[in-house]
């Protein structure tokens, strides 16, 4: 039974570090909501019969979704409600950004459903928030955590960044005190990339003389290592390299991807994977939409791809090691037919005098001293 994945590819105005696609509403065509949403549910008709026996959970992100009206917002969820089973208790969320919730677009998500909310925060740092382009004030992040809070939701993660521009050390204690003050459910923390193509990069890219503000390796691995001892005395599982959780609350859709279960993406950008096939949709909202509706593919020029057995074996050591829980010997060879102790002796064999390794009964996992520089090692399994 696969999850569902929305994309939502509209923001109010788009971070400058952000190189995920999705369109500024800001001097937007008036239709282009519309558009998208008219494309979306012929998508939706056409991918139901992929989860015949309903979806395992529903995760609508962007984008900001929550950027929608509300009247465009409970259509979406009409739409999904119509054309998906969810199955019982299935874990239901909605990503969003501060500045853009209302108590009216919260109580929508209520009545269709959603039970988890993803809030990006990001720092309480106003100053820091502007370097990177973010829209929101400090301020409308604690009056967001409020709404949500009254509206019901007992279930909400919060995403927080270090390594921006000129931030020190307190800086970063002080943004991740006030999170827990508010006892999310749920933490996502990620040190900032400059990613090629986007306005953060560039600008770092024609003055290099700004590379200096940014904090160096040393002093980000301070914080993700402060972090993730502050959160494990207040009671959080690192249950994923950049997520917390208090238990019984992990992320269960997010999960899936790191099992190597299969998932449906809908919308411009969407990605899918079933029975190690796996496609992306264009990311273009107006080519996305005229495909549907003359009853083409919104697929990618490159169309579907089938991975190779290789291939799919290294996504499941690759993203499984970023658990704690590791990669379970029993699945891998009852998924691959072949024994991953076998498959990978080189890599075992590299990294066996660093410990890096650990085998816990069915299990092998990541030594967590090597966690903030886990992509480095993990990419030996390609």
């Amino acid at each position: 039974m696969p999850s569902l994945y929305i994309h939502v590819p509209f923001c109010v105005r788009k971070c400058d570090y952000c190189a995920f696609y999705s369109q500024a509403l800001v001097n937007s065509p008036k239709d282009l909501i519309y558009t998208y949403l008219e494309g979306l549910e012929v998508e939706m008709a056409k991918r139901r019969k992929d989860a015949p026996r309903g979806v395992s959970s529903l995760f609508i992100g962007g984008g900001t979704p929550t950027a929608l009206k509300d009247t465009d917002l409970e259509r979406l969820m009409e739409m999904i409600q119509r054309h998906f089973h969810l199955t019982p208790g299935a874990e239901q969320t909605v990503e969003g950004n501060p500045g853009t919730l209302t108590l009216s677009k919260l109580n929508i998500l209520r009545r269709y459903g959603i039970n988890r909310f993803s809030l990006g925060v990001q720092t309480f740092d106003d100053k820091l928030l502007r370097a990177v382009g973010r829209v929101h004030t400090a301020q409308e992040a604690r009056e967001a955590i409020g709404r949500i809070r009254t509206t019901g939701f007992d279930n909400i993660s919060m995403d927080l960044m270090f390594g921006f521009p000129a931030q020190d050390m307190a800086t970063w204690q002080a943004t991740l005190e006030e999170a827990l003050s508010y006892s999310p459910e749920h933490l996502s923390l990620y040190g900032l990339m400059l990613e090629e193509g986007t306005p953060l990069y560039e600008r770092y890219r024609v003055d290099n003389a700004l590379l200096d503000q940014l904090p160096d390796d040393d002093l980000q691995a301070d914080m993700h290592d402060w972090a993730a001892e502050r959160l494990k005395q207040a009671g959080y599982i690192n249950y994923e390299t950049s997520n917390y959780a208090r238990p019984g609350y992990e992320c269960r859709h997010n999960l899936g991807y790191w099992r190597g279960e299969d998932y449906l993406g809908l919308g411009p950008g969407g990605v899918s994977c079933l029975n190690r096939v796996r496609w992306k949709n264009i990311e273009e909202v107006r080519t996305y939409q005229s495909r549907l509706l003359n009853g083409q593919d919104p697929v990618e020029a490159a169309g579907q791809e089938a991975l190779s057995l290789h291939e799919c074996m290294a996504e499941r050591m690759i993203l499984g090691l970023r658990l704690e829980e590791g990669v379970n010997l029993t699945s891998f060879r009852n998924d691959f037919g072949v024994d991953l102790r076998n498959i990978y002796e080189d890599v075992l064999e590299r990294y066996k005098d660093k410990d890096v390794f650990i085998f816990q009964g069915d299990y092998i996992c990541l030594n967590p001293k090597y966690s903030f520089v886990a992509n480095s090692i993990l990419v030996d399994f390609v």
